[in-house]
């Protein structure tokens, strides 16, 4: 494990100069493909800040839904939550959640697992979508 720089700050140094440098040197395909790079390290950047707190609430939620299970640990949490979610779609799929209690957890349990994936996809859909719904 490196000290400095760190995993954030080299993605943030490469996508900077792709932004600052890259871009505004070039031309059609090439401009695109050098943005879309950009982009690619901004998503990777905020997965990495948001990953493990967005992996662990959604644990959280399933517990909810679900009922608990002890949180596995990290390298194993992505294999675990997959496991999970089938779970819960296989509830949905048999008519649990159609109506009732279980209906109005599970779409609130939807709704912030989207939100939570558009804050490291596309926050700036996020924050559009917040604007017109206030």
């Amino acid at each position: 494990m490196q000290d400095r720089p760190t995993l954030a700050e080299l993605i943030d140094a490469v996508r900077g100069f792709l932004d600052r440098e890259v871009v505004p040197a070039l031309d059609g395909t090439a401009k695109f493909h050098a943005r879309v790079a950009a982009n690619v390290l901004a998503i990777v950047g905020r997965e990495l800040a948001h990953e493990p707190a967005q992996l662990t609430a959604e644990w959280r939620r399933l517990d909810a839904l679900l009922g608990a299970e002890p949180l596995p640990p990290a390298g194993e949490l992505r294999d675990a939550l997959l496991r999970r979610n089938e779970a819960l779609c296989a509830r949905i799929r048999a008519g649990d959640a159609d109506a009732g209690a279980l209906r109005s957890a599970v779409l609130a349990h939807v709704r912030e697992t989207v939100r939570e994936k558009l804050l490291v996809a596309n926050p700036k859909l996020l924050a559009a979508s917040a604007e017109e719904t206030t």
